[in-house]
């Protein structure tokens, strides 16, 4: 009797634990705190955080006194420093194909900009990418819209950015920015990775969060490169909307085209640096923050967390010689990589990028660190 019973309380607990029927494959059981994001998105987020970091790709433009780029650097004349460390590095003095995501924003809120940047297709392939390069266009507004995959053919690319059109209120800056982090880390990885947003520099409606996305983007080795869409071109040529009431704070909106962008009004506007040395706190706070709460707009802080740039244009002229100088800069660059020699050092890795021995040099733009999680 006692054989019996164990046998059936052993039969009974096997077939309790096989009526625990578990997910879906591919899908994810997501905790109630973060309920609000996608599966996906969330998955592979965790999974970018916890990656170790092989190998850092460091785009360096060096600036002269009169603003020129400077050439001819040597490569032994770089030093490089992660978190004060001195790293072996290797400096590529030959030209890197790149792969690029253009992003683009169609909303109502930028419909009469829109004409103007459905003309610049035809220039993507000649002054930036160059006979080795690929792009891919998305365009968002509540939807993420892949219009074209990664392409090397310039006609593709002119037509996708050209068929563009307005569609919803909102502005998933974030989510297309997360979209096209994970269609560059499926480049090879001997490619410059960039991804371009014509956009307005604030985020309206996405699900992924910004701190999460920022890693991702610093682990897979992307630059953000922003050109953002006047605010004040749209509402000039917009015809009279009804009055809604503004409650956004000024924060959220970019520098008027009359002010000088000085470290004083970055900080005053934003609320962040102006110089790399105040950004670098700014961006240990995001880090280490939970909520990962954007206190500046999350264009600009990707675009400068990665190294990247801001090109502001106010007509198709203008929107044109910003590609030409956003292709002169890629050009320009010399690409820096290393293995870094500090890997257990969990946290954000500050990084130093140092020319010895030459008097042109006025000003150094690389990316400030990364962020990698503290290992068990």
């Amino acid at each position: 009797m006692p054989r019996f019973f164990l046998a059936t309380l052993v039969c009974g607990l096997l077939f309790a634990q096989q009526q625990k029927v578990p997910p879906a494959q591919g899908q994810k059981v997501v905790p109630p705190a973060t309920s609000q994001q996608q599966p996906a998105a969330t998955s592979d987020q965790l999974t970018t955080i916890q990656t170790t970091v092989q190998n850092v790709v460091v785009p360096t433009v060096v600036f002269g006194r009169d603003g020129h780029y400077v050439s001819g650097i040597r490569p032994d004349q770089f030093h490089l420093y992660d978190n004060g460390k001195e790293q072996n590095i290797h400096v590529d003095e030959t030209f890197i194909p790149i792969s690029m995501v253009i992003a683009i924003q169609a909303n109502e809120e930028v419909e009469h900009i829109l004409p103007q940047v459905n003309k610049i297709g035809n220039l993507i392939s000649p002054l930036i990418l160059g006979n080795q390069g690929e792009a891919a266009v998305l365009a968002f507004d509540s939807r993420i819209r892949t219009l074209q995959d990664f392409t090397s053919d310039p006609d593709k690319i002119t037509l996708a950015v050209k068929k563009i059109y307005p569609g919803s209120m909102s502005s998933r800056l974030i989510d297309a920015v997360e979209e096209g982090a994970r269609m560059l880390r499926t480049r090879p990885a001997n490619h410059r990775r960039i991804l371009l947003m014509i956009s307005e520099t604030r985020d309206g409606g996405s699900l992924a969060r910004g701190r999460e996305t920022l890693i991702m983007l610093q682990l897979s080795n992307i630059t953000v490169y922003v050109i953002p869409m006047s605010r004040l071109e749209a509402k000039l040529t917009a015809p009279p909307p009804d009055p809604v009431p503004d409650n956004l704070p000024p924060a959220m909106y970019p520098l008027p085209p009359v002010a000088a962008a000085t470290p004083n009004t970055v900080m005053q506007t934003y609320g962040t640096g102006g110089d790399s040395a105040q950004f670098v706190p700014l961006l240990m706070e995001i880090y280490k923050d939970a909520k990962a709460i954007f206190k500046a707009p999350p264009a600009q802080l990707f675009a400068k967390a990665t190294g990247g740039s801001e090109f502001t244009f106010y007509g198709r002229r203008a929107l044109e010689q910003v590609v030409e100088r956003i292709g002169a800069e890629l050009h320009s660059d010399y690409t820096i990589s290393y293995s870094p020699n500090n890997k257990a050092e969990g946290g954000f890795h500050n990084i130093q990028v140092i020319v010895a021995s030459h008097p042109e040099i006025q000003r150094i733009q690389t990316r400030p660190g990364y962020w990698l999680a503290t290992t068990q």
